[in-house]
């Protein structure tokens, strides 16, 4: 029975990856036919031959990696920063109404605000430095993992928390216990969402105020007239945003799953 499940989940995965690849390669062979028969114009959409050429040439020479790892570092940060406030501060919400209501008007206001618009007053306020660029991603990703996070809280089953109080547990014990996992999928729908923002804000600052990072990299080859270059960033940016939205998405399922049925390791 094993061995049939893992022939199924094999078949599955095969038939998954050629559905999600078929559109992209077909769009792919498409475009080099379009290119070879100088149907394109070569400057402006450079054949994927050229895309590639430009691609191993920037590798070999660490240009991307350089950039790249720059990008990641800094989103990381940001990320981490804004879910380091986000989460708590949809707890302290949670368990004070009225504290809540105090900011609901100000958090409104904020998040109406798109982070790039920010991006002038962010410069004089931290500079072209890495503070600014950590301020637009703390600003893109608080509100999605803030807002799922106080959904998940709020729209707890009433039955657990009687459970909770007729156990009579303590504060860190119902987290661990009740509220936590009660809200985890929404949560982990947050943190992907969250992330996703990160990504796109970030990449957005590195555009008008860096010297490094992919941005950079996108806007100093237009520049310099190398277009080979920004597909190959533009490229670069998108493999990586699905990479890791399919990391996140995982988790979320993992995270939606009875407690019993996750593979996140003994329980206490």
């Amino acid at each position: 029975m094993r061995v049939k499940a893992a022939g199924s989940s094999v078949r599955t995965i095969v038939t998954n990856g050629v559905n999600f690849a078929a559109l992209p390669v077909a769009l792919i062979l498409l475009w080099g036919i379009l290119s070879a028969l100088k149907l394109t114009n070569p400057y402006l959409v450079p054949s994927p031959q050229k895309i590639c050429t430009a691609a191993v040439r920037i590798i070999r020479t660490g240009e991307l990696w350089d950039h790249l790892l720059v990008s990641l570092g800094r989103v990381w940060a940001g990320y981490g920063i804004s879910v380091a406030i986000a989460l708590p501060a949809a707890l302290v919400f949670y368990y004070s109404p009225p504290l809540k209501k105090l900011f609901h008007g100000l958090f409104e206001i904020l998040r109406a605000v798109p982070p790039l618009a920010m991006i002038p007053l962010l410069i004089l306020w931290f500079g072209i430095g890495e503070g600014s660029k950590l301020a637009v991603i703390v600003m893109a990703t608080f509100f999605p993992v803030f807002l799922n996070a106080s959904s998940g809280f709020e729209s707890m089953d009433g039955r657990w928390q009687e459970l909770s109080k007729s156990l009579e547990l303590s504060f860190f014990r119902h987290l661990r216990w009740i509220l936590i996992p009660g809200s985890l999928p929404q949560i982990a729908t947050g943190l992907r969402l969250g992330f996703g923002y990160a990504w796109r804000a970030l990449l957005g600052a590195e555009l008008f105020a860096s010297s490094s990072g992919l941005g950079y990299l996108i806007t100093d080859a237009q520049q310099m007239a190398r277009i080979d270059t920004v597909f190959v960033g533009i490229l670069t940016i998108g493999l990586l945003g699905l990479g890791f939205d399919t990391l996140f998405r995982v988790l979320a399922k993992q995270a939606a799953l009875d407690p019993q049925e996750r593979n996140w390791g003994a329980h206490d």
